[in-house]
């Protein structure tokens, strides 16, 4: 896929400066927070966030560790240019985190195949069609060591009659194709045939616009 290609941070229908203010509608603080905790960063590790958007995860994990090295990968260089400017305004030091324009699918080549302790993706897999849900997640696979981690916020399965008509929202920005294998239940499966292990969803958030999950997993 090209850069032209992918779906926008905040839906086909928003420009990306109103990206922050939407998420915010999802707890984002709550569940950026799960993800830090799960990620747990250490100095020297190398952690990337693959669809970083505007640099919101990338700009924590930083301010969480600063000792370790955080590279932000997107498609979209309005997105890339917010991360920037965010990650300056937090007044992140010497090593801040790296932005870097490129697919998802392209990561393992952006950043070196079998380099990262860490990869992170948040709110990005719903918006893909699921062939390149299955590119993306190898790429990440291929990206990371041996016993490297993977952890994932995004929209998974809809358990109830409340979060399937909140979920309707992201449908109608993000499209019904790409977004109702997730809300099937799909990632789960799509990650442990992208040669993970020990797959497990970690954490649900209830949110106005759908269940959040976080997945966790690892590279053998």
């Amino acid at each position: 896929m090209s850069e032209r290609s992918f779906t926008p941070a905040a839906g086909r229908f928003a420009p990306v400066r109103l990206y922050d203010p939407v998420v915010a509608l999802t707890r984002e603080r709550l569940w950026r927070s799960l993800v830090a905790m799960h990620v747990a960063p250490r100095p020297q590790d190398v952690v990337v966030d693959v669809g970083c958007g505007t640099g919101s995860l990338a700009v924590l994990l930083n301010r969480v560790e600063p000792r370790a090295t955080v590279i932000g990968v997107d498609p979209d260089p309005e997105a890339l240019a917010v991360a920037r400017r965010k990650s300056a305004a937090a007044g992140a030091a010497d090593n801040a985190p790296e932005w870097r324009l490129g697919m998802g699918d392209a990561v393992a080549g952006l950043v070196g195949a079998g380099t990262a302790d860490t990869v992170v993706s948040s709110l990005v897999l719903h918006q893909c069609p699921v062939p390149m849900k299955h590119a993306v997640l190898a790429a990440m696979h291929e990206t990371l060591r041996p016993g490297g981690k993977l952890v994932i916020a995004d929209y998974g399965k809809q358990r109830t009659a409340a979060m399937r008509l909140a979920f309707r929202v992201v449908q109608l920005a993000d499209g019904k194709a790409d977004t109702q294998p997730n809300a099937d239940g799909v990632l789960p499966r799509l990650i442990a045939e992208a040669g993970f292990q020990d797959v497990r969803e970690s954490e649900t958030v209830a949110t106005l616009t759908g269940s959040l999950s976080l997945y966790v997993a690892r590279r053998p």
